[in-house]
């Protein structure tokens, strides 16, 4: 009894592995091929037989890829002779199903069918799909010759399967129809749905990307594979076999909703998986998976625009605490936008008509005088306009032109110091840096070279990091600064007062000035509590040997709080407002004449507004 129950189990788990190896080829219920429809004529031409067909053994019936001399696209599987050829992988044929036991009673026979003969369809892994054969109105022999000659155009049939499994159909990992399957199919839905008919796209993702990649760096190809393998089983068990799961990206897959079904429902489906799966896989530890719900509709909708549109809002839903999102077509203009501005800005580097510096002065708060300034990047783009740097630099940052930016600024920087040097004005110029920057193994050899280029001591340059970029890899960047730092270089921090502000590593770093953010400086004259913040900033960086500038600065009340806490220097509208190399110029010739008229430094700063 024992044997008869393993010997039942085993059968039960390879007929289950060869349904499934069979629903990876995605043959099933598929568009007629031309291909197979050639050999299956090629088929009945050579025996001379009126029946001929590529019949695939489905769990509960036998389902005709391509036939010849055949009115109906499937049969019962009980019964049928194909089915016996798919339990056996062997050659089966029959002369007489009148005369055989197993058939005599078959529906084949009921319909006149009178010879059969039978050749497996079996996989590189040894799966038997089912059987090309060919079947005649009366009873014949089947000659060795003619057996080998039906093997050999099972095996024919065989590699054309294989072979456009292979041409990019069917993902091999994942065993679903892929990405160009999907394109295929969808402009196909006409056939299946109305002109003008709404649908609803599902694009899963599985992970971001930088999960992938820690997921493919700790653990390897293999975890990921096993990854996308759990995923299509879930999928295919939650669509249903009535419906196509896609493989279309390496941890992306998208279905359609059943015809008909309303948003909430369908996103309520959705996110019950979501659950289900969450408390099912391991790899719920490691990743963020994230569904995005595309509208479109039939006839109207380009399948590329549902592919991205599906993307887009799994993004969103990365962020969502349900993790499945509606396509938003405001967000999605948002990222369209910063494509945009990333693709614009690389051609605007490479000529000399978009970018450009302006110059914003800092201060002495206890004389008024002007001992510096900080060079602020400007982009006119000729179609975009002027597009804000509060919107272009923080998408600048963290792409591969972050380096390239700097050095640009850096050149354009030194040589217009150069320039005021030599015409006279005695400045220090501030400079951003990314944390990019702070990473670059070269970035204190180059900049000292451009500064002897231009003939500038290193003191005369001030480079502004803020604490998020040092923290980003603290290690490194505290190399770099020290490097810098010995170089002659003067540093700062920036934006103090927004970031970790943690005086345990600022007082490790070789920085000389701190920077308050200008968010403090908005209504502190009103603000008891933003003054209180201020005077313990401006207090504890000068008992740790900091000089203390305040940017942000627009009104004479503000410029007086800070004066009167003993902050060091300040920027600001109050001031003046960034300016060209030649307004600059001007302004800082017009401060130095009032200041040497003998006016206070806080009397006249309506002129130099």
């Amino acid at each position: 009894m024992r044997l008869m129950m393993a010997t039942l189990h085993s059968e039960t788990a390879h007929e289950a592995s060869r349904q499934e190896a069979l629903r990876r080829l995605d043959l099933l219920d598929s568009s007629p091929s031309e291909a197979l429809d050639r050999i299956t004529r090629m088929a009945a031409q050579l025996f001379a037989l009126p029946i001929a067909a590529v019949s695939l053994t489905d769990s509960d019936r036998q389902w005709f890829k391509s036939r010849v001399g055949v009115e109906r696209d499937s049969i019962a599987r009980m019964k049928a002779p194909c089915a016996m050829v798919t339990a056996s992988a062997d050659v089966l044929i029959i002369p007489d199903l009148h005369q055989d036991a197993c058939f005599r009673d078959s529906p084949l026979a009921d319909s006149g069918v009178r010879f059969y003969a039978g050749a497996p369809l079996t996989t590189h892994d040894g799966f038997c799909l089912g059987a090309m054969c060919v079947l005649g109105t009366a009873p014949r022999a089947f000659t060795p010759a003619e057996t080998a000659a039906l093997q050999d155009l099972a095996a024919m049939v065989m590699a054309q399967i294989e072979l456009q499994h292979a041409l990019g159909r069917v993902d091999p990992v994942s065993g679903l129809p892929n990405r160009m399957q999907f394109i295929d199919d969808f402009d196909d839905l006409d056939m299946h749905f109305s002109l003008g008919e709404p649908g609803l796209a599902a694009l899963v993702s599985l992970a971001k990307p930088e999960q992938i990649s820690n997921a493919l760096r700790v653990m390897g190809s293999t975890y990921l594979d096993e990854m996308v393998g759990e995923a299509a089983r879930m999928l295919r068990s939650v669509v249903g076999a009535e419906r196509k799961v896609y493989h279309v990206g390496a941890t992306q897959f998208i279905f359609l909703a059943p015809r008909g079904m309303e948003q909430a429902v369908f996103c309520a489906l959705l996110e019950r998986w979501l659950g289900e799966r969450n408390r099912a896989v391991t790899s719920r530890f490691v990743t963020t998976a994230s569904v995005g719900v595309a509208p479109f509709v039939v006839g109207q909708t380009v399948c590329h625009d549902v592919l991205r549109n599906g993307h887009s809002a799994a993004q969103d839903a990365v962020e969502s605490l349900s993790r499945v999102c509606m396509y938003s077509a405001e967000h999605d203009a948002a990222y369209r936008r910063r494509f945009t501005l990333i693709n614009e800005f690389g051609r605007a580097l490479e000529r000399t008509d978009q970018l450009r510096l302006v110059f914003q002065p800092k201060l002495l708060m206890a004389s008024g005088a002007c001992i510096g300034a900080e060079a602020l990047l400007r982009w006119n783009h000729p179609t975009l306009g002027e597009v804000s740097p509060g919107e272009f630099i923080p998408v600048i940052e963290h792409t591969s032109m972050a380096r390239a930016t700097t050095a640009w600024v850096l050149e354009a920087a030194m040589r217009q110091l150069a320039e005021w040097r030599a015409a006279g004005i005695e400045l220090q110029m501030a400079v951003n840096v990314s944390a990019t920057n702070l990473l670059e193994p070269d970035f204190c050899a180059r900049l000292a070279k451009a500064l002897a280029r231009h003939g500038l001591q290193p003191s005369s340059l001030s480079l502004e990091v803020t604490e998020s970029a040092i923290m980003e890899n603290p290690m490194v960047a505290e190399a770099t600064l020290d490097a810098l730092a010995h170089a002659g270089v003067h540093l700062a921090v920036d934006d103090f007062g927004t970031g970790y502000s943690s005086l345990s590593y600022l007082q490790r770093l070789p920085v000389t000035v701190v920077k308050i953010d200008q968010s403090f400086m908005r209504g502190i004259e009103h603000d008891d509590r933003k003054r209180t913040l201020v005077a313990t900033m401006i207090g504890l960086s000068h008992d740790l040997g900091y000089r203390v500038v305040a940017e942000g600065v627009e009104t004479p009340a503000a410029a007086a709080v800070l004066e009167g806490q003993g902050c060091d220097e300040a920027q600001g509208y109050l001031f003046a407002r960034p300016l060209s190399p030649a307004a600059f110029s001007a302004w800082f010739e017009q401060r130095r004449q009032a200041l040497r008229s003998g006016d206070g430094p806080l009397a006249n700063l309506a002129l130099t507004i």
